[in-house]
């Protein structure tokens, strides 16, 4: 039983770090207390409660995060301070003995968040609360699945359709951090949607941790869900925010081409381009097989943009190796990398492969590959401008220009003066222009 008058007139500070995953979970707990009378604070107040959702992905992530706990309670001294996530759950002891950390809850205890926070919330309020108290299960017995669907500060939703990951690549922690691949069933998912149509939402990304591996629990499959999604009467767009090369079918990208409400827009993890590479990452493709998939989209959607994950100087990725995969990357007709240098995680298996990139060859094989990628960006954006597009916007601080993206996902923008709260969340059809002034988006005017 939840003891609501714990969070009556409170007030709450969120911090969130990592993947859109995380940032849906943090809108979907903000939300949630703030039904149960928690205020989200004002810039500068200080909170009676902190939650930080955490990320481990890298070592820099895990520094990240041990400096966010502390600011937090630096600067919200008495504050009860809730600390989740991905560092809470493979760390939750180091986590714990943070000075004015109160709770810590791993990746299963996300869907009860609520009750462990009534529960001992309300023992600190009458003084009987431990400092540090911690709730994480082992890896095998994380079997729940914490729902969210949430806004946030943006004007697209996220729904998180799948958890967890069974992939178990060497370089990577996520499935000790988060769990087996599990899902919610078609019909929640549905009503979850449906419900952010009745709110005046038009489009939603769905996340996950590996989500084209939907299914695992229900025996459903990824393009299952996508085509009852596609029914859904009111979400104008739906865009899905990764999906694994080998998940990725033929199927599901011929339905998204002639589908009412899917975008032309993908992004998918390459990691590397060299063979060899990928087989000591255990990735379950080849070079040969990403390629396909980014030539189907192209001839099916040849607007789409797609976004490509690549990791540089992962053990074993001799200069021979990165050259083959900038060889692929430069080849092939995709819009923008995002290029994360490798960090070694403790007890990946990654650690056995011999060959150890230095600090200074990742850095540099970063900025080629930056690079490569800004060219490509601005490539495909120059291909637009002069043409007409739809662009969803979203609010803008008064006096400053709005911003919004076409269905393509091209960043377009809209001077101050024409700016209006009116266009807040409306689908406009537009002139794109030229770039604005940093480059980051096409201008435009409403036709």
């Amino acid at each position: 039983m939840i003891d609501t008058s714990v969070f009556q007139n409170k007030t709450a500070k969120y911090v969130t770090l990592g993947c859109k995953l995380n940032f849906s979970e943090t809108s979907t707990f903000g939300k949630m207390l703030q039904e149960m009378g928690v205020r989200t604070v004002d810039k500068g107040e200080k909170a009676d409660l902190c939650m930080i959702n955490t990320c481990s992905v890298t070592e820099v992530a895990d520094h990240k995060c041990r400096q966010a706990i502390h600011k937090l309670v630096r600067e919200n001294p008495g504050a009860f301070v809730v600390v989740t996530g991905c560092y809470a759950q493979l760390e939750a002891q180091t986590v714990a003995e943070i000075p004015g950390v109160s709770l810590v809850l791993g990746s299963n205890e996300k869907a009860t968040l609520i009750q462990f926070l009534s529960e001992e919330w309300g023992r600190a309020m009458q003084g009987s609360a431990e400092q540090g108290v911690y709730h994480v299960v082992k890896t095998k017995d994380i079997k729940s699945f914490a729902p969210s669907c949430s806004r946030g500060n943006r004007t697209r939703y996220f729904l998180k359709v799948q958890d967890g990951c069974d992939y178990f690549c060497t370089y990577c922690t996520i499935p000790y951090a988060r769990g087996f691949s599990r899902n919610p069933s078609i019909s929640s998912l549905v009503k979850q949607a449906e419900q952010t149509a009745l709110e005046g939402g038009k489009e939603i990304v769905l996340t996950g941790v590996n989500i084209g591996d939907f299914g695992k629990t229900t025996g459903d499959s990824f393009i299952d869900l996508l085509r009852a999604l596609d029914d859904v009467e009111g979400i104008k767009r739906y865009r899905i925010s990764s999906i694994e090369p080998d998940l990725l079918t033929d199927e599901i990208i011929s339905f998204c081409a002639g589908s009412r409400s899917f975008m032309p827009h993908f992004h998918i993890p390459l990691q590397s381009g060299s063979d060899e590479v990928l087989r000591l990452m255990h990735r379950r493709y080849d070079s040969a097989l990403f390629a396909h998939k980014i030539n189907l989209i192209k001839e099916a959607m040849p607007d789409a943009f797609i976004g490509v994950d690549v990791m540089v100087g992962t053990r074993g990725e001799t200069p021979e190796r990165f050259e083959e995969c900038y060889d692929l990357l430069e080849r092939l007709d995709v819009t923008q990398l995002h290029v994360f240098p490798y960090s070694e995680r403790p007890g990946t298996a990654a650690l056995k492969i011999p060959y150890v990139v230095s600090d200074k060859d990742k850095k540099a094989r970063s900025h080629r590959l930056l690079e490569l990628s800004d060219r490509k960006t601005r490539s495909f954006y120059k291909r637009y401008i002069g043409t007409e597009a739809e662009v969803l916007f979203e609010k803008a601080a008064r006096g400053r220009s709005m911003h919004g993206f076409t269905r393509n996902y091209i960043r377009v923008e809209l001077p101050a003066r024409l700016a209006s709260d009116e266009l807040d969340n409306q689908l406009v059809m537009v002139r794109l222009g030229d770039f604005n002034h940093d480059g980051s988006a096409l201008r435009c005017e409403i036709i």
